[in-house]
């Protein structure tokens, strides 16, 4: 290859954790010196397509059981159903995505969300140089992530190996270390983070989110912590209701400090001893940190895979969300902590030497 490489990120603007993977990636590889891009494959569905889709994952979730009953039953197997949707989706993707590719031809496509992985795998053969990675982070990669003409696919756990293996036995599968966004890896230490944030340093703090939906009863939460005597960091992401609603109980609970979407979340989770989540990319984030984690159960299907992953990977608990059952935990947490680090506790060489191995096994 010659002059500038060029990569093209495919992500999926379901939640915020594809952006932020792929995100971490073009960050990584602008350090080498390559061009990049990103492609949202939801809005690339159309306007129609991409909000009817999240608007049928929000309304699944909605409703105890029915996401778990579709994931197990149809993604995580490749069920009828979950193939049918995957194959209208690549239909009016794969056009789409060709028309791109021969604007602005890419030396590297990244899929970090499986409507992207299924697209860039079916256009593979009509770019003989150009090379195909996809990045999964969850515990069990489901059906849709995995697909034929992938030159690598990159996980974070031997047990996802595993998982991509049961559909393709013959597929070349690294385990790298999960990367987060370079501001978490410059987090401040807790005293610094404390003293911006005026939290006093000898107090119980706690940061309390649940990915950029807001998902699960998090104001009730908040005010049960803050009467506890504890100092909450409350994230709403973009839930907007969840925001009022947090704004509601800071107004008669001191304790409770309420943010919306906010880019200071290393700023958060670096002042506060615990940090309460949904499992997801808050997690890694969290760990990059050095803080422990109280895990909220209120993500179907792959969350609950990746949550008792998070579990087995140790100084985690998990909790109902009821706000009584949080308290309770989140004070037995509390009790249970070691001072906190004096900064990151995992360095972004880590993933990046790991991330340029990889590259450097498909030839780029």
């Amino acid at each position: 290859m010659t002059g500038q490489r060029s990569a093209l990120l495919l992500s999926g603007s379901i939640g915020k954790g594809h952006d932020q993977l792929a995100e971490s990636c073009a960050d990584s590889l602008r350090a080498q010196g390559w061009a990049t891009s990103t492609l949202d494959a939801m809005r690339m569905l159309g306007k129609r397509g991409g909000s009817t889709g999240e608007k049928v994952f929000r309304s699944m979730l909605a409703v105890p059981g029915l996401f778990d009953a579709f994931h197990y039953a149809g993604l995580r197997t490749g069920g009828r159903l979950a193939l049918t949707v995957d194959a209208g989706a690549r239909r009016v993707l794969v056009p789409r995505l060709r028309d791109y590719l021969d604007r602005r031809p890419a030396d590297l496509v990244i899929s970090v969300f499986a409507t992207g992985a299924a697209a860039a795998s079916a256009l593979a053969g009509q770019y003989p140089s150009m090379r195909h990675m996809v990045f999964c982070t969850d515990a069990t990669p489901h059906r849709m992530w995995v697909h034929p003409n992938v030159d690598l696919y990159l996980v974070t756990a031997e047990v996802a190996e595993l998982a991509v293996m049961r559909f393709r036995p013959d597929a070349k599968v690294q385990v790298v270390p999960p990367p987060v966004r370079p501001a978490f890896y410059r987090a401040p230490s807790q005293p610094k983070a404390r003293a911006e944030l005026r939290i006093p340093a000898a107090e119980r703090c706690v940061l309390l989110m649940s990915g950029a939906w807001g998902l699960g009863p998090l104001a009730a939460a908040a005010r049960a912590l803050g009467d506890a005597g504890i100092n909450v960091l409350a994230v709403a992401g973009n839930n907007a209701r969840l925001a009022r609603k947090l704004a509601d109980v800071a107004a008669r609970q001191p304790r409770v400090r309420p943010f919306g979407y906010t880019d200071r979340v290393p700023d958060l989770m670096a002042a506060a001893d615990l940090v309460i989540t949904s499992s997801g990319d808050t997690c890694t984030e969290a760990r990059t940190i050095g803080r422990p984690l109280l895990l909220l159960d209120v993500v179907q299907g792959h969350g609950r895979d990746n949550l008792q992953h998070e579990l087995e990977l140790g100084d985690a608990m998990v909790s109902s969300a009821s706000a009584a059952d949080l308290t309770r935990c989140t004070l037995a947490a509390l009790d249970r902590i070691k001072p906190a680090p004096t900064g990151p506790v995992r360095t972004r060489a880590s993933w990046e030497t790991a991330f340029l191995a990889a590259l450097a096994m498909i030839g780029c």
